[in-house]
């Protein structure tokens, strides 16, 4: 609780920074911020809160450590990423970077929540401020309608959302998940209630995390936000709605697994070849790794079907290799060209680039799943846990990583092809330092949570 109070103040303070318009400040400051809250988390089990008296709302433990400790990395590096080009707009960057902070405040708000009270206002104070930076480059047209498509749609599922808690409540008398649970496995529910709401909550979540068939959002919104929204978007966004996702489907309603199987079955094996068969003829990077992430979010789902207790450490490997794969693509795209969104803009750039094109390299393969990165270690866990009980399932992620990875080393002979010379890019220390720490993610990331 003691870091959800910093980095929200964090945020409100540099609020106020940018009256200075010095976005320096506002950036230090935020850095700082989450400095202090990764260091409390780090040592969540040596100190006792200050806010011990909200413990039955939040609680941090496990995966769920390392899930926050994640969240709070790739904000930092989103903001250092970003700093080159948002820090143009100096009269705007202090809100942007702001409105970053208080999302992640209910991006943590998702990770540790025990009751659907928390888990509904995390996932608000998550959203909305998203629903802003999508359309914070005012001055385009498709940022405008990205954000209008994004909030209606997005709306639209909260209200979803609500009308399945109210139901759930309905039926057991309990927000707190543990109550809940505990009705669930003694049949202490209304059947009828009980069934719809579970409908309705997993419905509106699978819409968060962009999964088929509530997918249609993604590409539009991804092409319409700037580069450095997008790798936000890509990272604390999917990681605070997946564990959302896998702690009331897996957890909570777990016994309830005939209920929703057949349904998760569909919206996996859907999700799996949906989203790389409409990459394949993608010319944007951004609307490729919408589809992309498409598929990403089949292969994470596979952890919620998971017959054994390792799906949720699974996932999280997955979700750091999937995120530090993302912030490469998208800040190198950046360099090259805020505006410029077409794969060919990327052609030959690995040549000049030793740096850029290793990191592109060693990205790109990650997310092919090829070993020893850490993209490999998530796809396999998760798909080797998942063979033995559902084979089907294990079968279609299989056949979809390749085309996948037919159509990310299709990227990467783009990237180190000699048909056109590409220019010689120059890295400030700050782009250099997030390329390097995405790498050393892709590297050995995997050997910190195993």
């Amino acid at each position: 609780m003691d870091a959800l109070l910093i980095i929200f103040l964090t945020g409100l303070i540099s609020l106020f920074l940018g009256m200075m318009k010095k976005p320096a400040y506002a950036l230090g400051l935020n850095l700082l911020g989450l400095s202090v809250a990764f260091i409390l988390f780090w040592n969540h089990a040596s100190y006792v809160s200050i806010l011990k008296s909200y413990a039955g709302s939040l609680v941090f433990n496990g995966p769920q450590i390392y899930l926050s400790l994640m969240a709070i990395l790739f904000t930092g590096l989103v903001l250092i990423g970003g700093y080159a080009m948002q820090s143009k707009d100096k009269l705007h960057y202090a809100d942007i970077t702001s409105l970053m902070m208080f999302s992640l405040t209910g991006a943590l708000c998702l990770i540790g929540f025990k009751d659907f009270f928390m888990f509904f206002i995390g996932l608000e104070i998550l959203s909305i401020p998203v629903y802003v930076l999508v359309g914070s480059r005012k001055a385009e047209h498709l940022a405008s309608e990205a954000a209008l498509k994004y909030f209606f749609t997005g709306s639209f599922a909260t209200a979803i959302l609500l009308f399945g808690i109210a139901l759930v409540f309905g039926a057991t008398g309990s927000f707190n998940l543990n109550e809940i649970g505990f009705a669930v496995m003694s049949g202490l529910y209304t059947p009828a209630l009980m069934i719809a709401g579970v409908l309705l909550i997993i419905a509106s979540l699978l819409f968060k995390v962009g999964a088929v068939p509530f997918h249609f959002w993604n590409a539009d919104v991804y092409e319409g936000s700037s580069k450095g929204v997008m790798a936000y978007m890509s990272t604390v966004v999917k990681i605070a709605g997946f564990i959302a996702l896998y702690k009331l489907i897996k957890t909570t309603f777990g016994n309830l697994s005939d209920q929703w199987m057949y349904f998760m079955y569909a919206v996996i094996i859907a999700s799996l070849f949906i989203g790389y068969l409409s990459g394949l003829k993608q010319t944007s990077l951004k609307r490729l790794m919408a589809f992309s992430g498409i598929s990403n979010t089949g292969i994470a789902l596979l952890s919620i079907m998971n017959g054994t207790q390792s799906g949720e450490r699974s996932l999280v490997i997955f979700l750091l290799g999937y995120g530090a794969s993302s912030l490469i693509l998208l800040f190198i795209s950046q360099v090259v060209s805020e505006e410029e969104d077409q794969i060919s803009s990327l052609e030959g750039i690995g040549y000049k680039n030793p740096l850029v094109g290793f990191s592109l390299l060693v990205a790109l393969l990650s997310l092919s799943g090829i070993p020893p990165f850490t993209g490999f270690f998530g796809k396999f866990l998760l798909i080797k846990d998942i063979i033995q009980l559902h084979p089907v399932l294990g079968i279609a992620a299989i056949l979809s990583s390749v085309i996948g990875a037919y159509i990310y080393l299709r990227l990467i002979l783009l990237i180190f092809s000699k048909r056109t010379p590409a220019e010689k890019i120059s890295l400030d220390w700050k782009l250099a330092l997030v390329l390097i720490t995405s790498m050393v993610l892709l590297f050995a990331g995997w050997m910190l949570i195993l």
